[in-house]
This record gives C-alpha cells, structure tokens and sequence, in this order.
C-alpha cells in the first residue's frame, strides 16, 4: 500500500501493473493475467471473509508483473496481518503431516 492509502481496496482496473508507472508493453496480455489473478483473489478474499477479516483490514488484490503474468497481493493492516498470521501458525501446528 502507498500514498494516502485511498482506494486501496479498489476492486478496478487500477491495480493492472503498468496504469500507473508506464510500464505497458506492447503485445503483452496485461488482461488474461489480470483476469486469472482476480479469480484467485476473488477466492481468497472469500476466505478472508470467512475467517472474519473485513475488506477495510485485509484483502486480495489482483495485478499483473511486467511480463503480464497474474499475481496476487495482500494488503492490509498490520494488525491484520498478524492476526492471519497467528492462523496459519495455528493451522501448520494443528496439521502433523505440514512443513515448517
């Protein structure tokens, strides 16, 4: 998150690589990674909302990188990243079988 942090929990275009810095290049599908990773944020933010995170705390982002490949960020509240963070602690410890 930067700036003024205004919205930063915008669910446009905005949050395509590139918008903002210039950095498009031509014959790049900034569009198909960005579709794919709003899928997978969509499905994460339904997640965060289950485990009780609000939109305003924690939330998903879809992006794209410089090469138009679909990434997700996370962004949010310190607070709420650690409260997330104490889940998957508890989560890994409950799973007898998961790495660490």
């Amino acid at each position: 998150m930067s700036g003024s942090g205004e919205g930063w929990a915008s669910d446009g275009l905005d949050d395509v690589a590139g918008v903002g810095s210039g950095l498009w290049v031509r014959g790049v599908d900034y569009m198909a990674g960005w579709r794919v990773a709003r899928e997978a944020a969509d499905q994460l933010n339904f997640a965060l909302l289950l485990a009780e995170f609000e939109p305003s705390e924690l939330r998903a982002l879809a992006a794209t990188d410089d090469d138009g490949r679909g990434v997700v960020r996370l962004v949010g509240l310190p607070a709420a990243a650690v409260r997330l963070s104490g889940l998957l602690e508890k989560l890994a410890d409950g799973d007898s079988g998961g790495a660490r």
